[in-house]
């Protein structure tokens, strides 16, 4: 495994300016961070090719959607021309559920299949894994009853997050990686997988 600094360095700017240009409305350099020709996002609410992602991510943002991100620590494990990266993060959204305003903060990480395009680091394919989220009304005194029946449709790492989703009208997949269980234990392996040079970066539309 490489231990290059400057690909250390390269990588941890490419998330970061993931999370800085898509929160900041900054669309046409937030394309860049992404493979030109393979790039690839899988989240609750989408799971698509990057262009796409990023023409929904503006129709949302011009319409009022509040989705933002924060990052913690990263470790990249590289190989030659590729890399897998992991970055601590939170995904907050903010939206109105049955008449009150809440947050919703999921806890978790970003896993990118990385690759070197023209000398430059690019995400192939991301993958958050979501580890645990809680929902909180905006004002203290609110009161809110949820659905039971809605909750339990998500696995815990975003079964709040999907509760929110699902009340403002995305479709939410089930199944996405969590802290354990076998589809994080599958996108471990398609991470190896991408290392040691399989074709892939794993099948996105099983995640």
């Amino acid at each position: 495994m490489s231990t290059s600094l400057d690909d250390r360095l390269a990588l941890r700017e490419l998330v970061e300016n993931w999370a800085v240009w898509r929160d900041a409305a900054d669309w046409e350099r937030f394309a860049t961070v992404w493979h030109p020709t393979d790039g690839w996002m899988s989240a609750t609410w989408f799971q698509g090719p990057a262009a796409d992602f990023i023409s929904v991510s503006k129709e949302g943002f011009d319409r009022g959607v509040s989705i933002l991100h924060f990052l913690g620590g990263h470790t990249a494990d590289i190989n030659g021309d590729r890399a897998i990266a992991q970055t601590k993060m939170t995904i907050s959204q903010r939206a109105s559920v049955d008449g009150v305003e809440v947050d919703v903060v999921c806890t978790g990480r970003f896993y990118d299949f990385c690759a070197r395009h023209d000398g430059q680091w690019k995400i192939v394919r991301r993958q958050p894994i979501y580890e645990k989220d809680r929902l909180d009304p905006v004002d203290p005194a609110a009161r809110l009853e949820l659905d039971p029946v809605l909750l339990d449709r998500f696995p815990t790492g975003y079964r709040h997050l999907g509760y929110l989703q699902t009340k403002a009208g995305f479709r939410v997949k089930t199944g996405l990686p969590g802290l354990t269980g076998e589809a994080v234990r599958r996108l471990y392996d398609e991470g190896s997988k991408w290392l040691a040079g399989s074709a892939t970066p794993g099948d996105p539309t099983e995640q």
